[in-house]
């Protein structure tokens, strides 16, 4: 099968389109034939050498694949040759993938492979955060920073979903633009000005419920001094490539709560609330309630441009690698 490999740290420059073999399902795993794939900005961390784990060189970059399943491993019977999936795994970035079976799931008739490849890694994450970790209720003010990326815009869509005023902090009227139409009701440009001094003009100072944080840098310490008493502040990467030294009195004197999240070890952590999450969440997917914004799609051939697009933050939330057949 063909690949996008890379083969040293640094950039996507590194990337080459290789002929592997491909990989036979364990128990428990499904094969997937993968027709599209996205790219998340954790790729071009772990490209790039900076993410906090390191995968031995080379190796198939990508998490987050959609396609049809054409092999299923011993053991597993949730389900079976022919179904159309998403799929959270490693190596997604080819023609083939394996996943264990608990990671898939059925996506709705009228999903095409490249919206549900979009959906399901940034989506779960944004909705774990918002559910899960932060508990956000109806009528709460959440902050959302990064509200154009690809976890940013879906935090807008889904703390919407949940009854919540959602509060939108990003880079260019663009982006602003793009979480507007997702719900958010209040705007604010990093471009434009001090953040904390924004959010205090036009919603009061200390008025925040909640901070979903993807950024990380300057913005998390100016969000969290506008945290109600008890507020909720969730930390869950640093695409700015900074990670902020909070101090502590901060906490103390606000009663605040700081949390993190991590998608890959939640489901062993928290296997209640991973099982209720996803429920809900592909509930709210199959009724048509929520859906990617997609940037731009690229074919696998050119797996380094969309590399590049989402590492430049050129993105306006999810670029898409489709894998094209004859």
């Amino acid at each position: 099968m063909s690949a996008a490999r890379i083969h040293r740290l640094g950039s996507a420059d590194a990337i080459q389109i290789d002929t592997v073999d491909v990989p036979s399902p364990g128990p428990g795993d499904v094969l997937v034939e993968v027709h599209a794939a996205a790219v998340n900005f954790p790729d071009t961390l772990m490209i790039a050498g900076h993410y906090q784990t390191r995968t031995p060189l080379p190796y198939i970059p990508g998490h987050e694949a959609a396609g049809i399943v054409v092999d299923v491993g011993d053991g597993t019977s949730e389900l079976i040759v022919g179904d159309r999936v998403a799929v959270l795994a490693p190596h997604a970035f080819a023609e083939y993938v394996t996943a264990p079976a608990e990671s898939a799931s059925l996506i709705p008739d009228d999903v095409d492979f490249g919206s549900a490849a979009a959906t399901w890694v940034c989506h779960l994450t944004a909705y774990h955060a918002l559910r899960s970790v932060a508990r956000i209720s109806s009528g709460e003010r959440v902050l959302v920073l990064g509200a154009g990326g690809g976890v940013g815009l879906a935090a807008v869509e889904l703390a919407t979903a949940l009854g919540a005023e959602v509060v939108a902090a990003a880079s260019s009227r663009a982006k602003l633009d793009a979480a507007t139409s997702r719900g958010a009701r209040v705007t604010i440009d990093y471009s434009a000005g001090d953040i904390r001094e924004q959010l205090r003009a036009v919603c009061g100072p200390g008025s925040l419920d909640a901070v979903i944080d993807p950024v990380g840098g300057w913005q998390s310490e100016a969000s969290l001094r506008e945290l109600r008493w008890g507020g909720r502040f969730v930390t869950l990467g640093y695409a700015s490539g900074e990670i902020p030294m909070i101090p502590l009195n901060l906490v103390l004197l606000k009663g605040a709560v700081i949390k993190g999240f991590e998608i890959r070890t939640f489901p062993q952590h928290d296997p209640t609330g991973n099982a209720r999450d996803r429920a809900e969440f592909t509930d709210l997917w199959r009724s048509g309630r929520i859906s990617p914004t997609i940037h731009a799609r690229f074919p696998l051939a050119h797996t380094r441009s969309a590399l590049e697009a989402v590492a430049g933050r050129e993105s306006v939330g999810k670029t898409v690698i489709e894998i094209v057949r004859d």
